[in-house]
């Protein structure tokens, strides 16, 4: 019985084996290849990855050869993909990251005493709030290395779909292509306030009337911005046009925008997460609307098809639903 044991383990073993062995490319290939890919030359993925340009050329020359296929069109200016190159690279991408994936797995097979966490934000959430839970995260877990990446809501979301995001939250609109391939889990409301300056009229008011709003001179993010299109959006279906607003600027800062309205310059709708000191050294006064409440939806965003650390698990477990389905203007006014 064990000696069949032994010779049916000792075929598995030769078959798995010479399988591999008979793959037409190698890992060191396919990272280059990819460095080529995204550095657009072969010089430019030389430097990337600390090793000569003749030793690229050989190894794309090499794999080239196994394949049977040009993978480069030989063009000058820049290295461009042929159709053979362009598949292998979506291959390459998912082979590298499930790589990555495994020596993570492995890193934290007993205990969580290292790792590193990649974590995504939209602009106002990156700049406003995640600061502050990652402060909490690291005061717990300070051996965990933590980057956070902040971009548009598309850019984060693509990042988590191609797994060089671990986690992410956003506010603004998933791409439609993605909705099916990313976990998305509702987060917490955004409450948008109207700040206006403490010298302005309307400072010494507690409500003001829809109608008010067509007497302000409005300081705004630009017509691209995911937090206009929610204000705009809201204040229609209250029956107020924002297109009779008068805009004074558009800034693509809210940093430029409080500053702007501090100074006198106009009003202006931002997060409330982004006005929080504002509001505690009593430096702008946030005008409620009669009857208009305007939020938008945060979200939290995953890739079920990846490895989720440990790290990533106990960041959104112990830290995320800290404030998970609660209006977030209420935890930081707390």
């Amino acid at each position: 019985f064990y000696k069949k044991i032994f010779y049916k383990f000792r075929f598995l073993r030769k078959n798995l084996f010479s399988s591999m062995s008979d793959l037409p490319f190698t890992l060191d290939q396919l990272k280059i290849l990819r460095a080529i890919s995204n550095e657009g030359s072969f010089k430019k993925a030389a430097e990337k990855l600390y090793i000569s340009q003749p030793a690229v050329s050989l190894q794309i020359q090499n794999l080239e050869r196994m394949l049977n296929k040009p993978l480069f069109y030989r063009d000058k200016r820049k290295a461009r993909l042929t159709e053979t190159g362009q598949l292998l690279i979506k291959y390459c991408d998912r082979i590298l990251s499930l790589c990555e994936e495994t020596c993570h797995a492995l890193d934290e097979l007993h205990a969580l005493q290292s790792g590193a966490l990649i974590i995504g934000a939209s602009q106002t959430t990156g700049t406003y709030l995640m600061p502050r839970l990652i402060g909490l995260f690291r005061h717990k877990y300070p051996q965990i290395a933590i980057e956070l990446q902040v971009y548009s809501t598309r850019k984060i979301s693509w990042g988590v779909a191609n797994g060089r995001i671990d986690l992410a939250v956003v506010g603004g609109e998933i791409p439609h292509e993605l909705k099916n391939s990313l976990e998305i889990t509702s987060y917490a409301e955004d409450e948008l306030a109207l700040i206006l300056p403490l010298s302005h009229p309307f400072a010494s008011l507690d409500y003001i009337q829809k109608e008010d709003l067509y007497r302000l001179r409005f300081i705004a993010l630009n017509t691209q911005s995911t937090i206009r299109n929610v204000i705009e959006k809201t204040l229609a279906q209250n029956g107020i046009d924002s297109s009779y607003f008068k805009i004074e600027m558009e800034l693509n800062s809210i940093e430029a925008i409080k500053n702007a309205v501090h100074s006198g310059l106009g009003a202006a709708f931002v997060s409330v997460s982004a006005i929080s000191k504002e509001l505690e050294f009593n430096m702008l006064h946030w005008a409620k609307i009669e009857g208009i409440t305007i939020k938008r939806t945060l979200s939290i965003l995953l890739n079920p098809k990846r490895y989720h650390s440990n790290a990533t698990k106990i960041f959104k477990e112990e830290v995320l639903e800290m404030f998970f389905s609660t209006p977030l203007s209420i935890k930081l006014e707390d």
